[in-house]
């Protein structure tokens, strides 16, 4: 079976120019946070209870209190495999908690705009929160179910990284939906682009 990493694979992602940018500072976070006992693991479920607290602001109409709570989470995010890294313990363990963790902090911030738009009998916004949703599990998933099967695909215009930087902001200023429009269309178009380059990968076989 190929291993399904053409050379556009291999092209750095967004989330690995990020990493690169902000490396030095990320080091520096992460060993001062081991130095105080903190645990990759522990970081990870601090974020998604962080992502909890940011998401029943958001439900309670503190759109930018919630949105600026969100916005440190995902600073927090790169930290815990900074800080696997730098303690030389990265494991599989603990990339399956963080993978699982993204889900559910996701998950949680689109839970916390349903009910916030639910309350406000907004019916058109709370089935546009399901399709971004959907969508956004799907890009995770499609690359998911393509790694078992030997296949690595990391492309796609819409990965959580840029999810994140789109939605956050807006909802800091307040209009999210904004953001669950673009994600409920380009999310879901980015899961096909991955069926799309899996299927491609394997017909070539």
């Amino acid at each position: 079976m190929t291993s399904g990493t053409s050379n556009q694979e291999k092209k750095p992602t967004f989330t690995d120019r990020l990493r690169v940018r902000f490396k030095k500072d990320l080091d520096r976070i992460g060993g001062f946070l081991l130095s105080l006992g903190l645990t990759p693991n522990m970081l990870t479920l601090l974020g998604v209870f962080g992502n909890l607290v940011g998401a029943v602001l958001i439900a309670f109409g503190y759109l930018t209190m919630g949105g600026l709570v969100l916005l440190l989470m995902g600073a927090m995010d790169a930290l815990d495999g900074t800080m696997a890294r730098l303690k030389g313990t990265p494991s599989k363990w603990g990339g399956f908690v963080d993978s699982v963790s993204d889900r559910y902090s996701e998950l949680l911030i689109f839970a916390g705009l349903l009910v916030y738009y639910l309350d406000r009998g907004n019916n058109l916004m709370s089935l546009l929160i399901f399709f971004a949703a959907a969508g956004s599990v799907m890009v995770s998933y499609t690359r998911a179910r393509a790694l078992s099967l030997g296949y690595e695909v990391k492309r796609g215009l819409l990965t959580r990284a840029e999810r994140f930087f789109i939605l956050t902001p807006l909802i800091i200023i307040g209009y999210p939906q904004i953001g669950i429009v673009i994600i409920a269309i380009f999310a879901n178009f980015t899961a096909f682009q991955r069926i799309y380059y899996v299927h491609n990968e394997a017909v070539q076989e």
